[in-house]
């Protein structure tokens, strides 16, 4: 639904009200239509602005609203969540006008081989107020503009990768509902970076309902040369039974799988297993997240593919620094660095979001 769509819904509902102690607002909210006609969204914004003004006399700018709340008073108590969703639908859609993201990559190393043969594309975001990019993905969700949101980042992905070495895959995260956008084949007639160098890397499962159509969105793009990877926080039952029938081209494992597995029994056990697994349905196996020296010797003693984390390299906008990533690892000197008296030296990542 549009704005402006939800801009009129939410005018209607306030003009309806029959609440005598509404008047003024109504009154206010006429007033703000007849100065902006044809524009429901610029007037509504405009409407919460000279409320918020008449009622506290601080707010000034449209960033100062957002950051504010109305009073109980100022309008119908069961229309403040519609209220917040036209601001979010207003942010999200200010961010996709602006542009105002970027890319970082990171690398993903062949252990056997010890080079770069992927990077995974991590979305940055340019505003003022420093939110992690999972929580713009969560807004821009919340009010049916994820997948605008989502093809916004595979697009800025894609262009900034026309700066990496041309022998590596570029990993692109992206929601299954939005893999069964309509638009997603089109994404691929429109960007320099060619289908058979991008995986699409799942950010949740694909539910039952959604399945059918997911994999016949899925693999006509799939006969073109794109490949799609899945990581093992969707490990239920159903969902490794869909992950065979689906077979991946990538599984990514993550902390809960090689924490501490150069020291813990267990965790090289389950670790031996799912290299076993990938062997058996034929797709490649990365560890996320690598922290140690020892996690990645013995990661790549269990036949591991490949793994990522901030022990090989950390995420970078830099394209001096992607350019770098045509070389071989020096994993000799990596463990001359890092490994002192302790074995087990250890990179801790921030958070990190897609």
């Amino acid at each position: 639904m549009s704005v402006r769509v939800q801009a009129w819904g939410i005018i209607a509902a306030v003009l309806a009200d029959p609440d005598p102690s509404g008047a003024a607002v109504r009154q206010r909210l006429s007033k703000s239509l007849d100065e902006n006609p044809g524009v429901p969204e610029r007037a509504l914004l405009e409407y919460l602005l000279e409320t918020r003004r008449s009622d506290a006399n601080t707010v000034e700018t449209l960033d100062s609203a957002r950051k504010l709340r109305l009073e109980p008073s100022a309008i119908p108590p069961q229309l403040a969540e519609r209220i917040d969703a036209i601001r979010s639908m207003s942010r999200i859609s200010a961010l996709l006008e602006s542009q105002m993201l970027m890319t970082a990559f990171q690398p993903i190393y062949g252990l056997s081989d010890e080079n770069v043969v992927g990077v995974e594309a991590l979305s940055r975001f340019v505003s003022d107020d420093g939110a992690a990019a999972e929580l713009w993905f969560a807004e821009a969700a919340a009010v049916g503009l994820g997948a605008n949101l989502e093809f916004s980042a595979l697009g800025s992905a894609a262009a900034a990768a026309r700066d990496l070495p041309e022998n590596l895959y570029v990993t692109l995260n992206i929601s299954p509902t939005s893999c069964l956008d309509p638009r997603l084949p089109e994404l691929f007639e429109h960007i320099d970076l060619p289908i058979n160098r991008v995986v699409l890397e799942l950010t949740e499962s694909v539910s039952d309902e959604e399945y059918p159509q997911f994999i016949a969105a899925i693999n006509p793009l799939r006969d073109r040369g794109l490949r799609i990877a899945v990581d093992d926080t969707h490990s239920g039952a159903g969902a490794l039974s869909r992950m065979v029938h689906l077979r991946p081209d990538f599984l990514k494992v993550g902390r809960n799988v090689i924490a501490d597995v150069d020291n813990d029994g267990i965790q090289r056990a389950l670790a031996s297993c799912l290299v076993d697994f990938a062997e058996q349905i034929g797709t490649t196996l990365i560890a996320e997240g690598i922290e140690t020296v020892g996690e990645l010797r013995v990661l790549t003693e269990l036949g591991i593919s490949a793994g990522q984390g901030y022990l090989l390299g950390r995420p970078s906008v830099r394209p001096q620094d992607w350019a770098s990533w045509n070389t071989d690892l020096d994993m000799d000197g990596l463990k001359r660095q890092l490994v002192g008296p302790e074995q087990g030296t250890h990179v801790s990542p921030p958070n990190q979001a897609r």
